[in-house]
């Protein structure tokens, strides 16, 4: 199974592909898209572009994507909830099945600890795929939100995780914990 990550952000949008193979995770790919425009219509619209190219290209079967955090102001949070609502459009015309995750889940599942800064998970994204150098921020980020929704994807097809179940204390990732696979 080949899952793309995706960490949108306003000015770049991080993303990661991975790929499951039984219980092992191999890097397929991760970069950052960064949109020029003069306009914020047109910036807009190159990253819906420029991840319909990374789709295509690399032909995921799902997509993580991290959920927005709040921001530290409003016109943070609206910039940020347009690219979000862009990546969220683009991957919705491929008919890419979509799942999103907390930013406290992904870090928990990657690093074990919800509160973990972007170096502690870059770190662990690292090891966890094999990287000789350590992935940029935003690239980090998503490849740490698809290695951990390759892990709760194998556990969901079990039946140990509930896609609808939500409970405050533990529930998607957070009740995870990604070992690498030896």
């Amino acid at each position: 199974m080949r899952i793309l990550g995706v960490d949108p952000g306003s000015h770049a949008t991080g993303y990661g592909v991975v790929e499951r193979d039984g219980g092992a995770l191999r890097h397929v790919a991760h970069g950052t898209l960064r949109p020029r425009g003069g306009s914020p219509e047109l910036r807009l619209h190159q990253l819906y572009r420029m991840l319909c190219e990374v789709v295509g290209h690399h032909a995921p079967d799902a997509a993580a994507v991290e959920r927005v955090f709040v921001a530290q102001s409003a016109r943070s949070a609206l910039v940020l909830g347009q690219a979000r609502g862009v990546v969220l459009a683009a991957l919705g015309s491929l008919a890419l099945p979509v799942t999103e995750y907390a930013p406290a889940e992904v870090k928990q599942a990657v690093t074990g600890s919800g509160r973990a800064d972007k170096r502690q998970v870059a770190l662990m994204v690292r090891r966890l795929l094999g990287l000789e150098q350590l992935a940029e921020g935003d690239a980090a980020d998503a490849l740490a939100a698809a290695i951990g929704h390759a892990q709760a994807g194998g556990l969901r097809a079990l039946g140990a995780l509930s896609p609808r179940r939500r409970s405050r204390a533990r529930s998607g990732l957070a009740a995870l914990r990604v070992r690498r696979a030896r």
